[in-house]
């Protein structure tokens, strides 16, 4: 069994650098490596809390660009002026309707680091991970724009996978990754879809 230590290198350095989660650094990496955050871009973080996520997307995007964060959790405010916070279940009737015009258009890029709060319970933590990706399948299609880009996480359970796949299909290519900045054990990896096909709202 791999050892869990929660105050891994990822962690002294997010509290080092001033991120609010060692995640930040899982960002980072994919960024660097497949170019994903573009100055001036739309982004959406579903299931943003603590913010980690949105300080990279806000930092890369820039003053002329735009992150929206969603999260059930209430996030503290980040100091820059083009990221907006809303607080909501992403399975909550008309999200998608506020987050477009918070964003003020389509998505060039959407992404998603949420897990569900295990329970300890394999079946239900694993439903509890398919109406997480269920709700975000259901928001892409209303959020991305033609030719914008996914990257989700998916926790390695049969309930995730046909859902990966639906979602993979969408895209013009579509690859697994895991980034070095990933706990040790964790089941987690992470889905980059590139080039949305576009396609009706589920």
């Amino acid at each position: 069994m791999a050892h869990y230590e929660r105050k891994d290198r990822f962690h002294r350095l997010a509290k080092r650098e001033g991120f609010r989660s060692r995640a930040a650094y899982k960002l980072a990496e994919i960024d660097e490596r497949h170019r994903l955050l573009c100055r001036g871009a739309r982004v959406v973080d579903l299931g943003s809390w603590p913010g980690g996520w949105l300080q990279v997307a806000a930092e890369a995007v820039g003053p002329e660009g735009r992150v929206v964060g969603v999260d059930v959790t209430p996030i503290e405010p980040l100091p820059e002026a083009h990221v907006v916070l809303l607080q909501a279940d992403l399975a909550e009737e008309g999200l998608a309707e506020r987050i477009r015009s918070a964003l003020g258009g389509p998505a060039d890029l959407v992404l998603c680091d949420a897990a569900p709060k295990l329970t300890g319970i394999r079946d239900r933590d694993r439903a509890l991970e398919e109406e997480l990706l269920l709700a975000v399948e259901r928001l892409v299609p209303a959020l991305l724009r033609p030719g914008g880009d996914l990257l989700v996480k998916v926790l390695d359970c049969p309930e995730a996978r046909p859902i990966e796949r639906r979602l993979a299909a969408r895209f013009e290519r579509a690859k697994r990754l895991r980034p070095e900045a990933s706990r040790q054990g964790s089941s987690e990896r992470y889905l980059l879809a590139r080039a949305w096909l576009g396609g009706p709202e589920i």
